[in-house]
């Protein structure tokens, strides 16, 4: 690992000073993705800013939705009362990523800026764009198993890897972010950015912007369900992973939320399939008619090709369990 200096913030101001001080350093809280990308080189701050003393861990219910620190654990949310009952998928999701240790030490602004997992990001002996633009995409006529089938371009075809994410783009969340200019909110469904050709950027979030929250608007889905689909039970990254959200009056569909993860360089929001379920009532055949509009763009690499057919499954089946048909 390379040498950097630590510094350890006890102020907001005090932390986004000294990360817009050095135009190499980055913030760490538990540091679960960043101290191994670390270690395997691919990324090398020159300064690490400690932000654990901010208070930031605040969980509670405010203005009719529901209010998040950056710094709460990702095992404090899963496990918190409100979020269990109120926010089931967003539960759901979290439980299902990564160890218990891992969500014992991972943050909520921490998995928000989680960044791939793709085999080609981690070998620094091989060309990607997302590491260092401009070399080239490995993974396009390499394995690629795990990579995206939407939202992809020539310079990268790299995925998302995070649960929470997918649950937080279906239920129509908002980061809160702070930096030298002030504070703005961003929503989820524009935090994270598709490759285009800078696949080296992830989010939209400045280099000097701090997440502080993330804010979720009151639910009114009343059946849901996460679902993930890996290699093995558990601590895998989802080959194919949907958030289903249901408001169902009676039989009717009188809201839907979906998302997917696993497919895409960003949360992938199934808006046009949400609006095709709306007024129907809940049959498998409303279902697969969801999950082929979901599909339409779609495109396999080799590798990955059977993606094209467990995604719209794996909608079709998420929303059997949360309609409980």
């Amino acid at each position: 690992m390379k040498q950097f200096q630590y510094i350890r913030s006890v102020s907001q101001k005090a932390a986004i000073s000294a990360i817009t001080q050095e135009p190499k350093a980055k913030f760490v809280a538990g540091g679960t993705n960043l101290l191994d990308l670390m270690k395997r080189h691919v990324m090398t701050p020159e300064r690490l800013v400690d932000i654990n003393k901010l208070p930031l861990r605040d969980i509670k219910e405010e203005n009719k939705g529901l209010h998040i620190g950056a710094l709460a654990l990702n095992s404090t949310v899963a496990e918190h009362a409100t979020i269990v009952k109120k926010f089931p998928l967003l539960a759901e999701a979290l439980n299902a990523g990564a160890s218990a240790q891992l969500r014992n030490m991972a943050t909520v602004g921490g998995n928000l800026m989680q960044r791939t997992r793709c085999p080609y990001f981690y070998d620094t002996t091989t060309p990607c764009n997302k590491r260092e633009p401009g070399t080239g995409c490995s993974a396009l006529n390499g394995f690629n198993r795990m990579h995206a089938i939407f939202g992809a371009t020539p310079h990268c075809i790299a995925v998302n890897p995070s649960d929470m994410n997918v649950a937080l783009i279906a239920l129509d969340a908002s980061v809160q972010v702070s930096g030298p200019k002030g504070d703005r909110i961003i929503k989820m469904q524009d935090f994270h950015r598709l490759p285009g050709d800078q696949p080296e950027k992830d989010t939209i979030l400045d280099k000097n912007e701090l997440i502080t929250a993330v804010t979720i608007p009151a639910s009114t889905l009343t059946h849901n369900h996460y679902l993930k689909v890996r290699d093995r039970n558990s601590y895998a990254f989802a080959l194919v992973s949907v958030a289903a959200g249901l408001n169902l009056d009676g039989k009717t569909i009188k809201v839907a939320r979906l998302a997917m993860g696993g497919v895409a360089h960003k949360p992938w929001r199934l808006t046009a399939a949400e609006q095709s379920l709306q007024g129907k009532q809940v049959s498998i055949e409303a279902f697969q008619q969801a999950a082929d509009i979901a599909m339409q763009g779609a495109k396999g690499y080799g590798h990955n090709d059977f993606k094209l057919k467990l995604a719209p499954n794996t909608i079709v089946e998420a929303l059997k369990i949360a309609s409980r048909i």
